[in-house]
């Protein structure tokens, strides 16, 4: 079990974004890279005329990066309002 909250210290705030930074962390580094990628992918394809598939390709690369990084920070939301909910810190706003 966790240990309670303590957001009305700043050492006790301080924890809780780091503890807060290390939900979801892998799929928000991969979604991030999955993105950068496909831009960086779609910047050499659109010039080419042959590159067609290979652009939708990337344009789905874009798509599913975004997918991924949504889908972390939206984990991320809920582990913040299930813990702050859970030490009577109702600070989710909810």
């Amino acid at each position: 079990m966790n240990a309670p909250l303590d957001l009305e210290t700043p050492e006790g705030r301080a924890a809780y974004r780091k503890e807060l930074r290390g939900v979801a962390r892998w799929p928000r580094i991969i979604g991030f890279g999955l993105i950068l990628i496909a831009a960086v992918a779609i910047l050499n394809l659109r010039s080419d005329p042959e590159a067609g598939a290979a652009l939708y390709g990337a344009y789905g690369l874009l798509a599913a990066g975004w997918a991924v990084l949504i889908w972390s920070y939206v984990q991320r939301n809920i582990y913040h309002r299930r813990r702050t909910r859970q030490s009577g810190n109702d600070h989710a706003g909810g």
